[in-house]
């Protein structure tokens, strides 16, 4: 009893008098925290790929086959033909296996931290090469990948309105420049560019996807139709030993280009909720095996009877070599248009994060309607500018595909794989890594050359802007 009596006369002041002053200290820290708490959830909660977190696993399906299937199937013909039987086939085959493989890692490295989701491939980057190094390393890769996509799609858009338009309209129509065309096309994303988020253009998405299987359907299809054609020939096209070893080069980066999927799958998976019983990685996964399943039923059929069926006089877009039955050609080119519309809004929603990001967090813009619409009109203005500029559709998928696509698809998830996994010096996961690594590595450094070339073989006999 005396010592209960002595410890409130003794410390009762000392603690009521240090804890009025703990309290008002303490409240003052926990109001700043929630405060900044509150807005930052606030900022998340408006910046697109952490604004929302309900989405199915065939949304991943639907989203990966959008990323994946795009303007890259309808180059592979020509890339065939560039390559040959044997080397074109072991290539894409090979790429379709390694894609899958460094896809599944990212997948599997989503959540590797518990209670912590690596939203953004730069995140990703950063918990594998430190804060700093991993910025520099991954985010100008993801940033030439997902605007170089978007460049290349607005010359895809313009060039299949305007194989619609020439097939179409033959004997009464004036002829138009492909200027007129990616502009008309372009037109359409100043539109759709201020959806706020993935699940907003999940119905876009889901659009393009089945489209690109239609057609992919198409083309391999038509094909088949029209046979086999006379005097063809499986040879190289090039008449000269470098010209072949440029066109081979070239081939390259239009096969690392058809998959290009690998810029987003963070991002796709950061829509889907996650529990510590049920983490993403299990639909995501899902939807990525359905994806791929259908990546093949695309590419392969395309590839191989475009190739067999037309030789190494088929074109950089086999469905310019297609001009019969024209109602079905021009519904292949209107596919490509719907399909193309929304793969760019899909490279393009990570670019807007980032540069939201960086608006709002680093200079404390206010997230306002006004900020997202000049922001994302003069992304769009500035990839139709480019695409205007550099309308070469086969030159800037070797460029690009090889340049950017082949680190982000190929190697770097296996280096990051390498640098947080750390398996064991020769055991299978080290060895199967290395390996991709080091095609991947490959790939980056050659392929460009023949990208490179091209474009400027093009631009010689191009008038700019005429």
């Amino acid at each position: 009893m005396g010592t209960k009596d002595e410890f409130p006369t003794n410390q009762e002041p000392i603690a009521s008098r240090d804890g009025g002053e703990k309290s008002a200290f303490s409240t003052t820290a926990d109001a700043k925290v929630d405060e900044r708490t509150a807005e930052q959830k606030a900022i998340d909660d408006w910046l697109p790929i952490t604004s929302s977190r309900n989405a199915k696993w065939w949304y991943s399906a639907f989203h990966n086959v959008t990323a994946m299937v795009g303007a890259g199937v309808l180059s592979l013909p020509s890339a065939m033909a560039n390559l040959g039987w044997g080397p074109g086939v072991t290539i894409l085959v090979l790429s379709w296996i390694i894609t899958l493989y460094t896809l599944w890692q990212m997948v599997e490295m989503h959540e590797m931290v518990p209670g912590k989701r690596f939203d953004r491939y730069h995140e990703l980057g950063q918990h594998a090469f430190g804060e700093k190094l991993g910025l520099y390393i991954v985010v100008p890769q993801q940033l030439i990948c997902e605007v170089g996509v978007d460049i290349v799609y607005m010359v895809t858009g313009g060039k299949s309105l305007q194989k619609i338009h020439d097939l179409v309209c033959k004997d009464n129509c004036k002829s138009m420049k492909t200027t007129y065309f990616i502009m008309i096309f372009a037109s359409v994303h100043f539109v759709l560019a201020h959806l706020p988020n993935f699940n907003a253009i999940s119905g876009i998405s889901l659009a393009a996807a089945v489209m690109s299987l239609s057609y992919s359907t198409i083309a391999w299809g038509a094909a088949v139709k029209k046979g086999v054609q006379e005097d063809v020939d499986y040879g190289y096209k090039a008449t000269t030993t470098p010209g072949t070893v440029f066109n081979f080069l070239s081939a390259l980066g239009d096969v690392a280009f058809a998959y290009a999927g690998h810029n987003v799958v963070l991002e796709i998976q950061a829509t889907i909720p996650s529990t510590p019983e049920k983490p993403s990685k299990g639909p995501m996964w899902k939807g990525v095996l359905v994806a791929y399943f259908v990546v093949g039923l695309c590419y392969f059929p395309v590839a191989f009877v475009g190739y067999y069926m037309f030789g190494n006089e088929v074109a950089d877009n086999i469905l310019i070599s297609l001009n019969k039955p024209t109602w079905l050609i021009v519904t292949a080119n209107m596919f490509v248009v719907i399909h193309v519309i929304g793969s760019y809004q899909l490279f393009a929603m990570p670019v807007f994060d980032m540069i939201e990001t960086v608006m709002v967090k680093k200079w404390h813009f206010k997230p306002t309607g006004l900020l997202r619409f000049v922001v994302r009109n003069t992304y769009v203005a500035f990839t139709m500018f480019v695409a205007i500029t550099f309308p070469f559709f086969g030159g800037l998928l070797g460029f690009f595909g090889g340049f950017a696509f082949a680190p982000t698809t190929y190697f770097l998830p296996c280096i990051m794989w390498l640098a947080i996994k750390k398996p064991k010096m020769f055991s299978l996961s080290w060895i199967i890594n290395w390996i991709c690594i080091i095609l991947g590595l490959l790939l980056m450094l050659l392929s460009p050359i023949g990208g490179f070339r091209s474009i400027l073989l093009n631009a010689k006999n191009y008038g700019f802007y005429t």
